[in-house]
């Protein structure tokens, strides 16, 4: 594997940091010892300091917002898109032309077949050459063609832990679990609806309840899909029902796959480990482990324990992560380490906040 040499600084460009995903990119970027931050854009927001509008970064963020065409964008060695689906791949092949890498943490780079991606965002794609050539941001499963990328997609929050709760599973051509009906029941913060005015995102509408939403179809569920389908090799039959709970951030998953007969002496507590043993930044639990959302607010780990109630043919894995880092800013950060020659864990290593 060869990386390109990483520079004394890396000058970072962030366009769209006035959502959730933007301001933890700031915070950890802010704090990234090979980081230099040198623009972020806002057309609504236009000279206004950064940390007047966040002021947790107060004394760490010096930037104001400035226009795209002010920003200079092209002179960063890599730009952060934090907006909303179609706005990277329509400035994507001017950047490149500059030689500046990018990093998309909408889904403009994530899904390879054009036909699923406009039925789900109802937009043609900007630039399908470039998104022929970008690599899919899951780390964990994707190193290699990371750490040579010019473009990465970054992924969904639900696809980071429904993937990587079912990767050892499946990679390789596994023979271990019936693939044809998997059952992913996945709940998320309100943050995960993005920092916008909505009635559902309102106090009074999340707070004290818990629901479904989008049950006919998620546009997470073709990128899950893709992507369980290049690891098993072939198609996977998966039904995927996400879940509003009052919380601001955090994410559980709970997968559920039948054992085939063939498998049911397989160790599934060492399968998993074995696998991500030297992963940084997934923790794969005690046997009869709980994980719980509190125990990774604000970081960059994802937690799994893996189950097999009454020793039976049902397997249970629990995954569970901060959406707005492992589901979408600090997984990018680890992107930007790897496309740069870094360690991984550069920038990274914040413990998670507790109570």
């Amino acid at each position: 594997m060869t990386t390109a040499a990483a520079p004394s600084r890396i000058k970072v460009g962030i366009v769209g940091g006035t959502g959730y995903t933007g301001v933890e990119l700031l915070r950890l970027l802010s704090q990234h010892p090979q980081v230099e931050l040198t623009a972020i854009t806002s057309r609504k927001e236009d000279g206004m300091p950064v940390s007047d509008m966040y002021p947790n970064l107060r004394g760490h963020v010096n930037l104001a917002f400035q226009t795209p065409e002010k920003a200079a964008l092209e002179q960063c060695d890599v730009v952060f898109f934090a907006t909303p689906h179609g706005v990277a791949m329509s400035q994507a092949e001017a950047l490149l032309k500059h030689k500046v890498r990018i990093i998309d943490l909408a889904a403009d780079f994530r899904l390879q077949d054009l036909q699923v991606f406009e039925q789900w965002y109802k937009m043609p794609h900007a630039c399908p050459p470039v998104l022929r050539q970008s690599a899919y941001g899951l780390v964990e499963l994707n190193r290699e063609k990371i750490a040579n990328a010019q473009v990465i997609g970054n992924p969904g929050c639900y696809p980071t832990t429904v993937l990587l709760g079912l990767a050892p599973l499946l990679e390789g051509g596994k023979k271990l679990i019936d693939t044809s009906n998997i059952i992913a029941d996945c709940k998320s913060g309100v943050s995960g609806a993005g920092r916008k005015a909505e009635v559902g995102s309102l106090f009074s509408e999340a707070s004290d309840n818990l629901k479904a939403y989008a049950v006919r179809g998620h546009r997470h569920h073709p990128e899950i899909s893709e992507q369980l389908q290049i690891l098993a090799g072939q198609p996977v039959g998966l039904i995927f029902v996400p879940h509003l709970v009052p919380m601001i951030r955090g994410m559980f998953s709970t997968l559920y796959a039948r054992i085939l007969p063939e498998a049911l002496d397989t160790d599934f507590q060492a399968l998993f480990e074995e696998r991500y043993a030297d992963e940084p930044f997934v923790d794969v639990m005690p046997a009869g482990s709980l994980p719980e959302t509190r125990s990774v607010r604000a970081s960059n780990v994802l937690r799994i324990a893996v189950h097999r109630p009454e020793g039976g043919n049902q397997l249970v894995v629990l995954v569970a992560q901060d959406n707005l880092v492992k589901g979408a800013s600090g997984q990018a950060v680890q992107n930007m380490n790897l496309m740069f020659g870094l360690p991984e864990s550069t920038g990274l290593t914040q413990v998670a906040v507790l109570p």
